[in-house]
């Protein structure tokens, strides 16, 4: 027997305020581990990680974690390196929260800042402003 959604609608729901809360929670957790821990990766040597978002599963089981690296460069490598640290991580920040499961850790790189830099140049186009002043190619 299908559920219907609660609201009467087929539409999507977003993260409700338990994932929202305990992804805040892991985040800040993570920012206090990565900030103490002195993790042994060429990768991560002299890098500062910057975690953006946690976006936890409604079981609270995995939380995908964004990140950034302080000037952005080397991001890949700093993911890959994160997550072979995964495991490690887990366990370190299993000590600082209080959850009843220590979620699963999943490394992405956060391309929001690239494509905000993206729009921005778009936005600095002359062709794009001459349209956003309107202007035409008449006056």
């Amino acid at each position: 027997m299908k559920r219907s959604s609660p609201h009467g609608r087929g539409q999507p729901q977003g993260p409700s305020q338990r994932q929202l809360r305990a992804g805040e929670l892991v985040r800040h957790a993570l920012v206090e581990i990565l900030r103490e821990e002195d993790i042994s990766d060429e990768a991560l040597e002299g890098v500062s990680v910057t975690v953006t978002e946690v976006r936890m599963s409604p079981d609270l089981k995995h939380a995908t974690c964004f990140v950034e690296p302080l000037g952005g460069g080397e991001a890949e490598a700093v993911v890959g390196a994160l997550n072979r640290h995964a495991r490690f991580l887990r366990g370190r920040l299993g000590r600082h929260i209080e959850l009843k499961f220590t979620p699963d850790l999943k490394f992405l790189h956060d391309e929001s800042f690239n494509e905000a830099a993206r729009m921005e140049r778009l936005f600095q186009d002359p062709r794009v402003q001459r349209d956003l002043s309107g202007e035409t190619d008449e006056d």
